[in-house]
């Protein structure tokens, strides 16, 4: 992006008040570039795609409003993206950034709180929940902060980061905000990822087991039915599913943690990744919800219930935690390097709950032996885009939304506890909305435990805290199955 005024943090400076207003710079004032949308940016200012990602952090304590203020102006000063806005030229509608002035104060929202309320936790919820009806105004910078001082379960302050879709993807949002964290241990020192975050990238060496032409003719198979998915095939209708205008109906997000021991004891008995087993988990949850949900309109489930998920797959040759680049033009991590994944979810009945995570090693091995994902950003954002334009590329992408059930994304979180925005953090819970489906299920780990984040439109998925029961059970009797023990609700 194209360079912004300065806006250093000056150790121990306690007054930042003196931040200026938004005052937009004029073309061929100064050195300031304005840099057009790339087309993934695009697609995010199209119409039924006003998509914005929001984070909630719980911290270990509340959270000091002046140093908040001092890591968001680092923020402002490394990431120029936090500090442009989007115009629109009214006569060739092309969109570009624009640099302006920030005033952190206008992005950054401290409601006072009744601090003897009967529950703290549903606040939260009503809040964040409040907020999937909102937008923020884009004659400013697409961002804003939250600070919510007040305990709830598991935390004694509640930051909530909301950002616009346009500005990055999620890698690059998580990489910024590991970026600016610290580890609670050692103030000097980066987070430590389980994993290098490699992108999964698909070899086809002949060292492969699977040949070559395999790898092609798997490609070629899940390229087809992206391309029919953009058209006309759908999932089966079930209670999960969406109704038109989800987009822009209100949204509940909660979250359940689970422990990354129990996930690990499944994924070493079973020689399979961790991911294999949280999307067996899933697929297990999935059952018990359906079966409830038909159960309760009298009907029976199903036979052979097409039930897919829309996953956006991380592209990048590797995705490090970068703290030395200066700004989002040296950050190899920024920006839209994403394909996508049709990930299908089976949801029959299964006598042995190990099946569903077998029954999910078996779907992503395949997987793996595919370049799916390189194969559909071409479609989407390449092909279909220089052929017939932005719009018809925007009706075409949300359609794969329309036409599945549900979103997914799963992504390793910091080993150790880290600070952010200078707060040791208790838990992080990355999220959407305003996507064209109605539920999203990210999934991150964070020290010891996984926790999944389900942002459910209210009227698909009425009771999504159920469906953390369901999911929760669910690694609970897959667990028991390894350790062939009965099981016992909990």
């Amino acid at each position: 992006m194209g360079k912004t005024p300065s806006l250093n943090l000056l150790k121990g400076t306690k007054n930042i008040e003196d931040t200026v207003r938004y005052v937009c710079l004029k073309d061929g004032e100064g050195d300031h570039e304005h840099e057009p949308l790339s087309s993934g940016a695009r697609f995010f200012h199209e119409p039924g795609f006003n998509v914005y990602i929001l984070t909630k952090i719980g911290a270990k304590s509340s959270f000091d409003i002046n140093r908040t203020k001092a890591y968001l102006i680092q923020m402002i000063d490394k990431y120029p993206c936090f500090s442009q806005v989007v115009v629109k030229d009214k006569e060739s509608g092309s969109m570009k950034w624009v640099p302006t002035h920030v005033n952190v104060d206008d992005h950054l929202i401290v409601p006072e709180i009744e601090q003897n309320m009967d529950s703290s936790d549903q606040f939260i919820e009503d809040y964040i929940s409040n907020l999937t009806v909102s937008c923020i105004d884009n004659l400013k910078p697409l961002w804003d902060v939250h600070i919510l001082n007040t305990r709830t379960s598991d935390a004694q302050g509640t930051c909530i980061f909301r950002a616009h879709h346009s500005l990055g993807d999620g890698l690059s949002f998580m990489s910024m905000l590991l970026s600016l964290s610290r580890k609670a241990s050692d103030p000097e020192a980066l987070p430590t990822l389980p994993v290098n975050m490699k992108a999964h990238h698909h070899t086809t060496t002949a060292t492969n087991v699977i040949s070559f032409c395999m790898v092609l003719w798997n490609t070629f198979v899940a390229l087809m039915l992206f391309v029919f998915t953009t058209m006309f095939l759908k999932d089966t209708e079930t209670p999960m599913k969406a109704s038109t205008g989800v987009e822009d109906r209100r949204r509940r997000i909660v979250t359940r943690s689970v422990s990354l021991a129990d996930i690990k004891l499944v994924k070493n008995a079973m020689n399979a990744t961790v991911n294999d087993v949280i999307v067996g988990v899933i697929q297990a949850g999935f059952n018990r919800y359906l079966k409830r949900r038909y159960e309760e309109i009298n009907s029976p489930v199903p036979e052979n219930i097409l039930l897919r998920a829309m996953i956006s797959y991380n592209l990048r040759a590797s995705v490090n935690v970068d703290a030395s680049a200066k700004n989002t033009n040296e950050n190899e991590t920024w920006g839209y390097k994403v394909g996508y994944i049709l990930l299908p979810f089976n949801v029959k009945n299964r006598s042995d709950p190990l099946d569903y995570v077998r029954e999910a090693k078996s779907t992503m091995e395949r997987r793996k032996a595919s370049l799916e994902p390189f194969a559909t950003r071409f479609f989407a954002k390449s092909l279909v885009n220089k052929l017939f334009g932005m719009k018809i590329a925007g009706k075409l992408n949300r359609n794969v939304y329309y036409n599945t059930t549900f979103c997914f994304s799963n992504m390793p979180g910091p080993k150790e506890e880290i600070c952010v925005l200078g707060h040791e953090v208790t838990y992080l819970a990355p999220s959407l909305y305003g996507i064209p489906s109605g539920l999203m299920i990210h999934v991150i780990s964070y020290v010891d435990k996984v926790t999944f984040v389900l942002s459910a439109d209210e009227k698909t998925i009425p009771d999504p805290r159920r469906l953390c029961d369901d999911l929760q059970q669910s690694l609970h009797h897959i667990k028991c199955s390894v350790l062939a023990k009965p099981c016992v609700e909990n």
